[in-house]
């Protein structure tokens, strides 16, 4: 084989490269059980028809391209199989599961071993693998797929709004990791809450998020992600065309490439048992694949009640942007104006455009999430806003160009009057003097101070009073700042001039760089192929069968150069190898033989009965 053709080849199996020293090792390790297994179950129905004749016959002896014909004739395969099966035996000598030697067939044992016996148990008989396809199954209506375009719409864009909250919520508190893995019970249920999704079906959305590069752990917490903030303002077909792409890129290309030749009008449990039929030796891949493939469909709008929905076939075959057209077609229209209540309240009479949606939440909190979204603004929430950045004029010059219904006077009050009040308390770096405090809080009025040192809320950043306008905590400025914006008190930030400056709390984890990896195989193949450059590679051989013979006890005939250019054959039985020289027990004069193994030329199985 090429080196190529052998990498190809390797890369169907599954070995631990790192055992392997020499050609010999790289021999062993293809034909162990694993090795075999893996690339048998990999084999659709055609190929392992055409392996499963050639295993047969190769039991009585070697076999033929023409034999594998016929057998195949034989099991009444269709005449599309059976002619070609010399392209498919070609296909299995790529993979190393068959062997063509002297104008025939030859089967390892190994293989032989390991498919012989699944033949009419866990797989199909050679027969039953012949046996022609089953007829696919005729399409619905055009109204009955109409129907699963709008509800495949309708779950897909849930999907995507319930991701969208999960990062909003994160941005505000990151999620703590459990030790033993999982979401710590606190986090878990206000992401749930947020999203609107149920605490169980939680972990499959959180991981799809984190599929996705959503979002990133950082030590013990997980952040929304850099890619993750841009994602957030995309639109809702840009949302769900990622995570379309995501969810195709995990999907193992044989299946993948299957399923996106099919008939779209195949129904679920239709289309299991047509995969599972084209790779019957398909094992823990298979069923992963056909998991991701139905079950995470469903979340995505690419199955309905197991289904597989119109763009399914779409996303598999790489046509992206038609399918998330398609789905979005039926997605609720996104709104770039709002109603402004007297109550303080915000209504979006749809979905409202990302960026607008975005610098909302920063000066108002959201109340409800739905097709009609419901926000409120409050003093807590104004102050949250000007900590940011945000001024009254830029809220309200916001808020006007956005209206529908102009400014009610409510509102620009209360605005206003949050603007007024923000930075009557303050938090600072503590100085040396205060040590081992590390931020102080202070303000003007004494009795908010006092208010301070009540508020049970707030202890847990152990505030304690060092005079009647001042307080200390021991925890960083920033999280005694977020912990007092949280509880609703109108606290700004200083530096140690006593300005005030604009602290962000939404920060963003940077996912890791991809490394690089080296291809183990090109590694593999460098060291087998430098091995065998210097001509040792035929001494090696028969160093390794020579050790094995010894190991077996077993006795061979030994074919010896003389020194005059003739040989002579020796029946031994080999005790040891090494420093380039055979030591072994000479059976028929009875004595002990020591040859350079540079004098052997050939070692063959002694006659029977010897």
């Amino acid at each position: 084989m090429s080196r190529d053709s052998l990498a190809t080849a390797l890369h169907s199996r599954e070995f631990e490269p790192s055992g392997v020293r020499d050609l010999f090792d790289l021999a062993e390790a293809v034909l162990t059980p694993d090795s075999v297994d893996h690339a048998v179950g990999r084999l659709d129905r055609r190929r392992l028809a055409v392996l499963a004749a050639a295993v047969e016959l190769a039991a009585s002896g070697g076999t033929t391209v023409s034999a594998v014909h016929g057998e195949l004739m034989r099991h009444a395969a269709s005449a599309e199989l059976s002619d070609a099966a010399g392209e498919l035996l070609d296909a299995l000598t790529e993979l190393m599961l068959v062997v063509p030697v002297d104008h025939g067939i030859h089967v390892p044992a190994a293989v032989t071993a390991r498919v012989a016996p699944r033949l009419g148990a866990d797989l199909p008989t050679a027969a039953e693998l012949a046996t022609p396809a089953p007829p696919v199954l005729v399409s619905g209506d055009d109204v009955d797929r109409s129907l699963i375009d709008r509800r495949a719409a309708e779950t897909a864009y849930a999907t995507v709004a319930a991701t969208a909250e999960v990062l909003a919520a994160l941005g505000v508190q990151p999620a703590r990791e459990l030790a033993k893995g999982g979401l710590a019970l606190p986090d878990s249920k206000r992401l749930a809450e947020a999203s609107g999704v149920t605490l169980e079906a939680l972990p499959r959305l959180f991981q799809r998020a984190e599929e996705a590069g959503l979002v990133v752990r950082e030590g013990a917490y997980w952040l929304e992600s850099e890619q993750g903030a841009a994602w957030s303002l995309e639109s809702s077909e840009g949302r769900w065309r990622h995570l379309a792409a995501c969810w195709r890129d995990r999907i193992p290309e044989l299946l993948r490439e299957l399923v996106a030749r099919r008939s779209e009008s195949l129904t679920a449990s239709t289309l299991r048992d047509d995969v599972r039929w084209f790779y019957p030796a398909g094992g823990r891949w298979l069923d992963e694949g056909l998991e991701r493939l139905i079950g995470e469909a469903e979340a995505l709008g690419l199955a309905v009640t197991g289904e597989p929905a119109p763009t399914t076939l779409l996303v598999l075959d790489g046509e992206l942007e038609q399918a998330s057209a398609r789905l979005a077609a039926h997605f609720p229209a996104q709104v770039e104006q709002i109603y402004l209540q007297h109550d303080l309240s915000i209504v979006s009479p749809g979905p409202l455009e990302p960026a607008l949606d975005a610098r909302l939440r920063g000066f108002a909190d959201v109340e409800g999430r739905d097709l009609a979204s419901t926000y409120r603004v409050s003093a807590a929430s104004v102050n949250r806003g000007l900590a940011v950045g945000e001024t009254a004029e830029s809220i309200l010059a916001f808020l006007d160009d956005i209206s529908l219904t102009g400014i009610p006077q409510p509102l620009a009050y209360l605005v206003a009057e949050a603007a007024a009040k923000f930075g009557s308390l303050r938090v600072a770096l503590a100085g040396e003097a205060d040590a081992p405090a590390r931020a102080v809080v202070h303000s003007d009025d004494e009795q908010l101070v006092r208010t301070l040192t009540v508020d049970q809320t707030l202890s847990s950043i152990g505030l304690r009073q060092a005079g009647p306008d001042r307080l200390l905590s021991r925890f960083a400025p920033e999280v005694v700042f977020w912990a007092l914006s949280d509880a609703r008190y109108p606290v700004a930030a200083e530096d140690a001039e006593g300005n005030i400056i604009r602290l962000s709390r939404h920060h963003l984890a940077t996912a890791p760089a991809p490394t690089p990896k080296s291809d183990p195989i090109e590694a593999l193949l460098d060291l087998v192929f430098a091995e065998g450059e210097d001509g040792a590679t035929e001494q090696a051989w028969l160093a390794r069968q020579l050790e094995a013979a010894a190991r077996s006890k077993e006795t061979l005939t030994v074919t010896v150069r003389m020194p005059g250019g003739d040989t002579a054959d020796y029946l031994l039985a080999p005790a040891s190898v090494a420093n380039g020289r055979l030591r072994a027990r000479d059976r028929k004069a009875d004595i002990e033989r020591t040859l350079p193994l540079s004098a052997i030329a050939a070692v063959t199985p002694a006659p029977a009965g010897t």
